[in-house]
């Protein structure tokens, strides 16, 4: 007897064939070009990457890039996360605008707007000189601290909202129970709230850091070359040097780094699901 075929399924093929495509044609042709030079078959672009200094420090710049965001949206992501997970009413409401709007915006305008502030006659440097606690502008734009801040600011609604998707759904009454049996708050959270809300944290952990370490606009807006990234290397590459193998092997590095993350954080979740 044949197996019946899910009608919803044969609805999906569509959607899925043209996902696989775009997705599966590229990336080959991409893997393609990284091992394929001028004279044919070459590891050429892997071994300037990997082997060449200024490569491996672009590489590293990134990362750390991508670790300094994630630490920074997630202090900031996960108490608001609980807030608007407890918030009620226009509370509520008022918190999901705040979160929500952002994602609303490019990339470009938030950063642009970041370049605005803090310029030496942005608002910023305004407040500081009338507060008196400087005498005269200080150079703000164009450092690794500006850089930070303009990047936590860009993805960190992608930390509060699957935090927020846990949160909800834990018992508030849970945290109220281990009070009743004598729980501090600081064990409250590190043996009740945090285990609960750990799958949040590691969906958006992986989510801000795969997006936070291939940054083009932001670093590009907020440092210009003095701190380059993979993907601002990669753009150099195809646009500037018209080095296409040099270009696919720095991507295939990125995207190997990204797809290790996100397999890491999927087999994390499900081990913690398990618990």
């Amino acid at each position: 007897m044949r197996p019946r075929t899910d009608p919803l399924a044969l609805l999906a093929l569509p959607g899925v064939a043209f996902l696989g495509t775009a997705f599966l044609l590229p990336l080959l042709l991409l893997l393609w070009s990284s091992i394929h030079g001028p004279e044919g078959f070459s590891l050429s672009g892997y071994w300037r990457v990997l082997g060449d200094g200024y490569y491996r420090g672009v590489i590293l710049a990134s990362l750390q890039l991508g670790l300094i965001t994630t630490f920074g949206a997630f202090l900031l992501g996960y108490p608001a996360a609980f807030a608007l997970a407890r918030a009620r009413g226009y509370g509520q409401v008022v918190l999901f605008a705040l979160v929500f709007l952002p994602l609303t915006v490019s990339i470009i305008v938030k950063s642009f707007g970041w370049g605005i502030v803090l310029r030496r006659d942005g608002i910023l440097n305004w407040l500081l000189l009338n507060a008196g606690l400087v005498e005269r502008p200080v150079r703000l734009i164009f450092t690794e601290g500006a850089l930070y801040a303009g990047m936590i600011n860009v993805f960190l609604p992608f930390m509060v909202l699957p935090i927020y998707s846990v949160v909800r759904m834990m018992d508030p009454r849970l945290p109220d129970a281990a009070a009743t049996l004598g729980a501090s708050p600081w064990f409250r959270f590190t043996r009740v709230t945090l285990p609960l809300s750990l799958p949040g944290v590691v969906a958006g952990c992986s989510l801000v850091f795969s997006l936070a370490v291939s940054a083009y606009v932001t670093p590009s807006l907020l440092m210009g070359d003095r701190y380059m990234t993979m993907s601002m290397v990669m753009a150099k590459a195809f646009l500037n040097l018209r080095d296409w193998q040099l270009g696919a092997a720095m991507a295939a590095v990125l995207l190997a780094v990204a797809a290790f993350v996100v397999v890491g954080a999927s087999v994390l979740q499900k081990r913690l699901g398990g618990r």
